[in-house]
């Protein structure tokens, strides 16, 4: 048994992504942030889609063609293939812990 809450590194300089299920069809990962942010330039275009829920902290996720989004512990969103997105906040003072499922 596991608990998504355990191991979180002390230092968080990088962001921390971590595949806890895999297949060729379906990967769900856990990813850590503390005041993270996409790269200024470009957008994610991703192949697939994208269910994230923030479980604890909070984000902003910015859009190219709408409005952004904010989240906060239980929130969650679907994120259709190409619909590009980056992640333009994350919480500085607490670890925003993500629940993400490529599919």
């Amino acid at each position: 048994m596991h608990n998504i809450f355990d191991s979180i590194p002390t230092d968080l300089s990088n962001e921390v992504f971590e595949d806890l299920v895999s297949s060729d069809k379906v990967t769900i990962e856990r990813i850590i942030s503390k005041g993270h942010t996409s790269p200024d330039f470009g957008w994610y275009d991703q192949e697939q889609h994208e269910w994230v829920i923030v479980l604890a902290g909070s984000a902003i996720i910015g859009f190219d063609d709408k409005p952004s989004v904010t989240l906060k512990a239980g929130d969650y969103l679907n994120i259709p293939a190409h619909q590009k997105h980056k992640v333009a906040w994350t919480d500085p003072n607490v670890e925003t812990i993500w629940l993400a499922v490529h599919y």
